[in-house]
């Protein structure tokens, strides 16, 4: 049996003078999924997070959690991870668990939230002097200090560096197995191919293209991508049939049938020592369906 969605946004609209931010937008997620918006900057996914989260009030349409409107149990179950939280200062990192935990009536334990989350080794250090990673993992045990079934996170791992952004995958992941629903934004689409079970598109005010990353990428492509350094093309005359794609000091071309266009290559001479075959993936997907590089604002 088809479990009922946890949210639901149907025919969202955000109208600002002059400008319509979201234009209809629909959707549902599921529990224990991880569900992510993603959309180039000004593409309206910020301003559609606002909405879900109760920040915002939409221009028209309807959000419903668990089969009602927004209101107070929605706000009693929901954890929210803004992308910039300002905390209390003085505060050591067990003083900013033990004042968020006072404002619900629902709490976890606080030794179950401190091992979740690995925050043991600097509990009695000050939140300010926390490292990168330190700090995103006290505020994600902020979001879920009120034990949420759903939790936002919004753009979670901006800024840190790649081993501290995987620490943070690996709990994202924990809190998926433990049931809860999360609703993600990310500049990373290996962070949102990595953690979302579906994701949802938007561009312009709309969504473009919805379901789970394979699926999505299956829909759109059958093709392989060959990277070569392009100085390695540098004087080779290909069949017409290739295009390439010039990125910086590299070049890519689109393929069906790899033995194929690698019979090609050694045939109009190109050296294909530095070559690489990849899949598609979804920052392919994004400059397919927007035209733009999904980058930090």
């Amino acid at each position: 049996m088809t479990s009922a969605p946890l949210i639901e946004v149907r025919e969202l609209v955000k109208q600002y003078p002059g400008l319509r931010a979201v234009d209809g937008v629909s959707f549902s997620i599921l529990p224990g999924r991880c569900f992510g918006l993603l959309g180039p900057n000004g593409a309206g996914k910020t301003t559609t997070i606002e909405m879900m989260e109760g920040i915002s009030t939409p221009s028209a349409g309807r959000i419903l959690y668990k089969g009602e409107p927004l209101g107070l149990r929605f706000r009693e179950e929901a954890g929210i991870m803004f992308q910039s939280t300002a905390l209390q200062d003085f505060l050591t990192v067990r003083e900013c668990l033990r004042f968020f935990s006072q404002l619900y009536p629902r709490r976890v334990p606080a030794a179950e939230l401190i091992r979740a989350c690995a925050l043991e080794d600097f509990l009695d250090r000050d939140h300010r002097k926390l490292s990168g990673g330190q700090r995103q993992r006290l505020l994600l045990a902020v979001a879920l200090v009120n034990d949420p079934d759903i939790v936002f996170l919004d753009e979670p791992t901006t800024g840190l560096d790649p081993q501290a952004r995987r620490n943070f995958w690996q709990l994202v992941e924990d809190i998926k197995r433990r049931g809860k629903t999360v609703v993600l934004t990310t500049h990373y689409m290996e962070e949102a191919y990595q953690l979302c079970d579906s994701l949802a598109i938007m561009d312009r005010g709309r969504i473009v293209a919805e379901g789970s990353p394979d699926a999505l990428l299956a829909q759109h492509f059958d093709d392989r991508i060959l990277q070569l350094p392009a100085e390695d093309l540098e004087g080779r005359a290909l069949p017409p049939a290739y295009s390439v794609q010039r990125r910086r000091e590299s070049a890519e071309i689109s393929v069906r049938n790899v033995s194929t266009a690698l019979s090609d290559l050694l045939a109009a001479g190109v050296p294909l020592e530095r070559l690489s075959i990849r899949p598609r993936t979804l920052e392919d997907l994004f400059l397919e369906l927007t035209g733009k590089e999904l980058r930090e604002a």
